[in-house]
């Protein structure tokens, strides 16, 4: 289980930049399975800032919640980056948000490949009209690998709204 607790130091300037910007944030989750949610929701007076979290865990739920086209996910993976990013832009059109993030990836033990190894995990995050993407592998069992996803998506998406 992750430690919210542990996530404060993260969600402070996150919220307080959300707010200054007047910006609302959407969560697309495949993974972590509500964690980044829950970790911004766990937050008194996360409601001014947080509009909504997706959990899409099946594809069907990434077409039918996101709008991502089940022929993208054929093609490339639901662990890619082409549906991490249409993940991100799906949390936005479907939603009041102006801001999103989006993980998917190979939480383990199981369901890892060669070319996708356990800890491979795609990001997304869309930020004033711009999406963002990149790769990463974390190490550990599943519970490190989610809270690492959890940890890098905040990060990230801090460093992204301070830069806009």
């Amino acid at each position: 289980m992750l430690d919210f607790a542990g996530l404060e130091p993260d969600l402070v300037p996150i919220s307080e930049t959300l707010l200054a910007q007047g910006l609302l944030l959407a969560t697309a989750e495949s993974c972590t399975g509500g964690l980044i949610a829950a970790a911004c929701t766990d937050r008194s007076g996360s409601s001014q800032w947080f509009d909504r979290g997706f959990v899409t865990y099946s594809n069907a739920a990434k077409s039918d919640m996101l709008g991502v086209p089940a022929a993208l996910i054929d093609a490339h993976g639901a662990v890619s980056e082409p549906v991490a990013r249409a993940m991100a832009e799906g949390a936005v059109a479907r939603s009041a948000a102006q801001a999103s993030l989006a993980v998917t990836g190979v939480a383990g033990p199981t369901g890892g490949t060669p070319a996708k190894p356990v800890g491979t995990v795609w990001l997304a995050w869309h930020v004033r009209g711009r999406t963002h993407s990149e790769c990463q592998h974390f190490a550990g069992d599943r519970a490190a690998v989610r809270a690492a996803t959890v940890r890098h998506a905040l990060a990230r998406l801090h460093a992204l709204l301070a830069a806009a």
